[in-house]
């Protein structure tokens, strides 16, 4: 089913052809004027728009104009009882995709209808294969991530629960689409939600859907993540910080393998593989009473464990080249060559935001350099004491106790650095350490940081 945008003047044809759409199961929303019309295009998504030209006030030749100059890519048929050569020859040139005399044929349009959509279709999984080429590739050389491709070989073609543990940006949705295209759903689709990006609120429409009118700002049925994910794969990212009340909803589902739209009086059977992952101790969260323990044993059947990107240096060089070569392609760069003593520092690093971090640095990295990326360029880049103290990260001087601790102890040196460095201002900080403010905040709290006692020191 599409959603077309009809424009004509004519109260007729606006019925005819709305009515001759929603028969061959298509939505239909009709516009008597070019100006509503360019508004509607505004606020809503539509998959084509089928426009007269002639009409009172702003023709649809300049609806066309103005609608292209917004940069919206969506696909427009003109239709016209006055065509001539001229008139088709603009409107192509404007980019309309076909251009169609009155009076209409149903059938005719019908099929010029579903040919645009298919090419619409094309169009979109072309630029969406272009844009997922090295985007999804799983970069490593050594043997600590063979391990764990081992275990995503082994584990992807059977139907089990994986839950994908690791710190925030080692790469948790990668292994996910990894375990998906490798398994026998790879043709289904791929559908994602963020369990800590939603409102406790909006994660119960977000997950199962909803009717239009079942709660203030429901204009429109919507189809939820379960819905989208049939016959595929459901990756629930941040598992840990889903809602107590929305865990017993989630395990119902799980179990009955169906839902219930939010405000709906039926239920809709969904066959999907969930996937989930969190950067938090599940077990720990079981025991404090913020994770139902029935929802951990149907998640927890194959945990596979994601090594920090400080535990693989190994693959810190092959890392490096492929976020270059990808920075440069989408920036229209040309490809820099990193100096050995440049990729030496990045492998003694600790890297507190893991590979998300690495390519935020990459990037900078290429910003800064106007030849070769030297030290010059890093001590721009990484915090100073980085580049200055690198025995620091290399003999642990200064820290004591086992390694998960002296890590803490040295990404609580860190943030305490650049906090003070930035004035306490938490987006230059997270920006500076290569982490998304999100995660900073929750890096703070973990690490024992009292943000509000920092700002008032600050302050006074």
């Amino acid at each position: 089913m599409a959603h077309l945008l009809i424009v004509d003047d004519d109260a007729n044809t606006l019925a005819s052809l709305a009515r001759a759409f929603r028969m061959a199961g298509h939505e239909a929303t009709v516009c008597d004027n070019a100006a509503r019309a360019l508004d509607l295009v505004k606020s809503q998504p539509f998959d084509l728009m089928l426009s007269d030209v002639v009409m009172p006030g702003k023709d649809g030749l300049t609806l066309l104009e103005d609608v292209r100059g917004l940069g919206i890519a969506l696909p427009v048929v003109m239709i016209s009882g006055q065509a001539n050569i001229e008139m088709a020859i603009r409107a192509t040139r404007l980019g309309a995709v076909d251009f169609l005399e009155k009076p209409l044929s149903t059938d005719k349009l019908l099929l010029t209808v579903d040919n645009v959509l298919k090419l619409k279709r094309l169009e979109e999984e072309n630029r969406d294969l272009r844009q997922r080429v090295g985007k999804h590739e799983i970069v490593y050389t050594g043997e600590t991530m063979r391990r764990v491709m081992a275990q995503v070989d082994r584990v992807a073609a059977s139907e089990s629960r994986v839950c994908i543990l690791g710190e925030t940006g080692t790469g948790k949705e990668l292994i996910a689409r990894a375990l998906h295209e490798r398994s026998p759903r790879r043709e289904g689709p791929f559908v994602t939600l963020n369990c800590a990006a939603v409102p406790g609120e909006l994660i119960e429409s977000e997950l199962f859907g909803h009717e239009k009118g079942s709660f203030t700002g429901a204009a429109s049925r919507h189809a939820g993540k379960f819905e989208q994910a049939n016959h595929g794969t459901l990756f629930l990212d941040e598992i840990g910080d889903m809602p107590v009340v929305m865990q017993a909803k989630l395990l119902r589902v799980l179990e009955e393998r169906q839902v219930e739209r939010v405000g709906g009086d039926r239920t809709i059977p969904v066959d999907v593989r969930v996937i989930v992952a969190t950067h938090r101790n599940l077990e720990e969260l079981v025991r404090k009473g913020g994770f139902r323990e029935d929802l951990y044993h149907r998640l927890y059947v194959f945990p596979l464990t994601l090594p920090p990107l400080r535990e693989r240096a190994e693959d810190i060089p092959a890392l490096v080249q492929h976020f270059a070569a990808q920075v440069a392609a989408q920036n229209g760069w040309k490809a820099k060559a990193f100096e050995p003593e440049v990729i030496v520092e990045l492998q003694r690093y600790p890297w507190p935001g893991n590979a998300r971090e690495l390519r935020n640095v990459v990037e900078r990295l290429l910003l800064l350099a106007d030849g070769p990326v030297d030290r010059a360029a890093m001590r721009v880049a990484l915090p100073h004491s980085a580049i200055e103290g690198p025995a620091v990260a290399e003999s642990g001087a200064g820290f004591e106790g086992p390694l998960a601790e002296r890590v803490g102890a040295f990404e609580r040196e860190q943030i305490l650095g650049e906090l003070k460095r930035h004035n306490q201002r938490m987006t230059d900080t997270a920006k500076s350490l290569g982490l998304e403010r999100s995660h900073l905040y929750k890096k703070c709290q973990a690490l024992g940081i009292d943000l509000r006692a920092l700002r008032k020191v600050a302050e006074g």
